[in-house]
C-alpha cells in the first residue's frame, strides 16, 4: 500500500494536462509514460516554465533545435508530475538526471517533433527515434551477432531502431555511463511486431548485472522504446 500511495501522491490521475499528450500510459507497478508531439514555439515554454537556478544559462548554450527539445522534455516532466510548482531536474555524480525531492526515477528522450518521458520508482529508461535509413550503416557498432541474426528483410529498418532504442533505454536506466552498447548491453533476440511488442535485455559489466523488461511501438515515423529494471 505504501508504494501505491506514493504513486497516487506523485501521479495525480485526475489532473488535466495543459497541453494534450500524444501518448499517455500508466505503467505497472507504479510508473507513468508520456509522449508529446511538439507543435509549440520556443516562446511558449519560455513564458510558462518556472526556471530554476542555472537553467537559463544552460539553455543559452544550446542550439535552436536542441533548446526547444530541452524546454519541451522539462515541461513534459512537470505535466506528468502533477505538481503545482515545477521540481528542478538535476544530475547526479554520473550525469544521470533526477527530479529533485522525488522518490521517482526519470528518463527523457527527444527526436525531431517528439518528446518522451518515463518515471517510476525503479530504474527506467526511454528512447524515441525517428526512423532513418542511416542506422544500417552503424548497426555493426551496437548489434551483437545473435541480435543481427533475428532481423528480417521486410522489417529490418524498424527492427534495428528497436534494438538501438532498447540499448539507449538500458544505458539510461543503468545511468553510470561507460557502457559499450555491443559488449555490455544484451537484448534477447526477438521477432519484430509491427504494432506493439515486448523484449528483454540485460546490462552486464564487471560484477554488475541487471535484467530489464522493454516495450516498443511505432508512433508515426518514430520508434518508441521504454523499459524498467525487474528485480
Amino acid at each position: 500500500m505504501d508504494g501505491l500511495k506514493s504513486c497516487v501522491d506523485f501521479f495525480n490521475f485526475t489532473k488535466k494536462y495543459i497541453l494534450p499528450l500524444h501518448l499517455h500510459q500508466m505503467l505497472q507497478p507504479d510508473g507513468e509514460l508520456g509522449v508529446w508531439k511538439l507543435t509549440e514555439l520556443e516562446s511558449y515554454f519560455l513564458e510558462h516554465l518556472d526556471f530554476k537556478v542555472g537553467e537559463l544559462e544552460e539553455i543559452q548554450q544550446l542550439k535552436k533545435g536542441r533548446k526547444l527539445e530541452w524546454l519541451a522534455v522539462r515541461w513534459l516532466v512537470h505535466q506528468l508530475s502533477g505538481r503545482t510548482i515545477r521540481g528542478a531536474i538535476k544530475k547526479d555524480e554520473f550525469g544521470k538526471p533526477y527530479l529533485e525531492n522525488s522518490p521517482f526515477q526519470i528518463s527523457m528522450s527527444h527526436s525531431g517533433k517528439m518528446a518522451a518521458v518515463i518515471a517510476a520508482t525503479n530504474p527506467v529508461g526511454v528512447d524515441i527515434q525517428e526512423v532513418v535509413p542511416k542506422i544500417t550503416k552503424i548497426a555493426h557498432k551496437f548489434m551483437r551477432p545473435e541480435e543481427s541474426n533475428s532481423l528480417q528483410k521486410a522489417t529490418e529498418l524498424e527492427h534495428l531502431h528497436v534494438y538501438w532504442g532498447a540499448k539507449e533505454a538500458l544505458y539510461k536506466a543503468y545511468g553510470r555511463k561507460l557502457l559499450d552498447f555491443k559488449q555490455h548491453i544484451h537484448i534477447t533476440p526477438f521477432d519484430y511486431d509491427v504494432t506493439i511488442g515486448q523484449c528483454e535485455g540485460y546490462v552486464i559489466k564487471d560484477d554488475f548485472k541487471a535484467f530489464y523488461q522493454l516495450t516498443y511501438q511505432k508512433v508515426e515515423n518514430y520508434i518508441l522504446v521504454y523499459g524498467q529494471e525487474v528485480s
